[in-house]
């Protein structure tokens, strides 16, 4: 399995981005997908989940009505579409699949968001 996020970098306060990851090595339309991030010294925390035919997602409070989760089954990529960004969003942003029938998680190596004027 293999998840490679792209998409971060620096932006301005109220600014726009969107992450992408990719995957590979799993039946990637059978699973749902979820986002984290991560600050330093923090815990990893779900911020955004998006089933697998992309029909149902779930938003932590603090990114509702801001970020946009969506997918593309034919290109085997999950998206993030993250708007008013704030300087609290900084973080190190991973995407993450379960595997049911391997009981097993995986990790993307993540991709660094900045906020900041």
């Amino acid at each position: 399995v293999q998840l490679v996020e792209s998409g971060g970098g620096l932006v301005q306060p109220g600014g726009s981005l969107t992450l992408s990851c990719a995957a590979s090595g799993f039946a990637f339309s059978t699973y749902g997908m979820s986002w984290y991030r991560q600050t330093p010294g923090k815990e990893r925390e779900r911020v955004a989940g998006i089933s697998n035919n992309g029909g149902s997602t779930i938003y932590a409070d603090p990114v509702k009505g801001r970020f946009t989760t969506s997918r593309d089954n034919a290109k085997n990529t999950v998206y993030l579409q993250m708007n008013s960004l704030k300087p609290e969003d900084t973080a190190v942003y991973y995407c993450y699949v379960w595997i049911l029938q391997w009981r097993q998680g995986y990790w993307g190596q993540g991709t660094q968001v900045t906020v900041s004027s």
